[in-house]
């Protein structure tokens, strides 16, 4: 059996990274008074807007890479690689927060460690098949 406990931690830190920019999005829209539905209005929440989607949408793609690096390879080395991941985007937030073009460093480690998770994974999905 797999012990998928790291990966659920690891799992754990996303949802509260995604607790937290969501959050922030609400703080800088009363901070700034730019109520919903309005996506634009003052430069500091367009950017935690950007940030919260630009994060969920990274999420929807190494949440699946993870678990299936997991459940094929390795929970272990899925949980050392998902530390990174969270670690850099944790730093993407506090970066694309600041100024936009700092946000750059940050993106690229994470989108390493999406790919090595997808290509483990594939490789771990197709070495199951021989």
């Amino acid at each position: 059996m797999h012990d998928f406990r790291w990966p659920a931690l690891i799992t754990l830190g996303v949802l509260v990274l995604l607790f937290v920019v969501a959050g922030n999005v609400g703080r800088l829209r009363t901070r700034h008074k730019v109520a919903a539905p309005a996506m634009t209005g003052n430069p500091e929440v367009e950017r935690a807007i950007r940030v919260q989607g630009n994060t969920v949408e990274s999420t929807l793609m190494f949440l699946p890479a993870l678990w299936l690096f997991a459940a094929f390879v390795s929970g272990a080395w899925s949980a050392a690689l998902g530390a990174v991941w969270l670690a850099a985007r944790a730093w993407y937030v506090v970066a694309y927060q600041q100024d936009a073009a700092k946000r750059g460093p940050p993106f690229v480690v994470s989108m390493l460690v999406f790919g090595v998770l997808t290509l483990g994974a594939a490789w771990g999905v197709i070495r199951a098949f021989l």
